[in-house]
């Protein structure tokens, strides 16, 4: 019996413990959910709850199309910039990042949600136990640590072929993809991990990315970086005071 309940441990099959959960950190049913979300005391991935804030989903009418002032271009810089801030600063305060995704899911539990996969689960749990203290964007962070390791299994492979036909309201990973230039740049390929990691990258932002960092489509808090001494401002520390900040979180 032992046996066969750790072999369906984390399925369908599973009545006990939520499979969606166990597989992609999240769940659409939240605390209401009926089955167990056993969260990884120790594990190398942390998630980032709804930290990203996609421009694109702001810029949208009431009847849900979408807003025509903001390009594809402008869309991906933004995401490429916002991806760069938080790998960086992240791995320099916390430790190696062996990968990096974030979902452009719509659903409110996994929408915005940033996934950082450590290379040491002692680095993941400082990180936690530290940006539950920090602020971004003037909100603050709300980091936990996630059962995922795998994400091949958290992805929705239907999306990845563009054949997804539930959209962003899907309960599997929709994870956006960064440019092949900020990929080259963060990423060094090394055996035995799946992106690499990354040493000696540039620091600095192309004119065009300083140009949209300060336009107010995106409502963008960088207003010119410059040396990294705005991360006191985008990741802020100290305490927060009181529960009221969590409102922004919709699940």
């Amino acid at each position: 019996m032992a046996e066969y309940l750790a072999s369906i441990f984390g399925t369908e099959k599973d009545k006990v413990n939520c499979s969606f959960y166990f597989k992609i950190g999240a769940c659409r049913h939240g605390e209401r959910c009926s089955r167990i979300h056993n969260k990884p005391t120790f594990s190398q991935t942390i998630v980032l709850l709804n930290i990203y804030q996609n421009p694109q989903n702001s810029a949208q009418t009431a009847d849900g199309s979408h807003l025509g002032n903001i390009s594809e271009t402008e869309l991906q810089q933004h995401f490429d910039d916002f991806f760069e801030e938080v790998f960086t600063e992240v791995e320099d305060r916390y430790g190696e990042i062996e990968e990096m995704n974030i979902c452009d899911n719509l659903g409110d539990h996994l929408v915005g949600n940033v996934y950082i996969k450590f290379r040491r689960e002692e680095d993941a749990e400082r990180a936690v136990n530290e940006l539950n203290n920090r602020w971004f964007n003037g909100r603050p962070i709300y980091a936990e640590l996630s059962p995922v390791t795998d994400f091949r299994e958290a992805c929705c492979r239907q999306y990845e072929m563009g054949e997804c036909t539930r959209g962003g309201f899907c309960n599997f990973m929709h994870l956006k993809p960064i440019s092949r230039e900020l990929r080259s740049r963060l990423y060094k390929r090394r055996p035995g991990a799946a992106f690499g990691g990354h040493r000696g990258r540039s620091r600095s932002p192309s004119p065009k990315s300083r140009r949209l960092r300060q336009t107010e489509d995106f409502g963008d808090r960088r207003r010119g970086r410059g040396g990294g001494g705005n991360f006191n401002r985008d990741f802020g520390g100290g305490h927060r005071g009181g529960g009221g900040d969590r409102d922004y979180r919709r699940y």
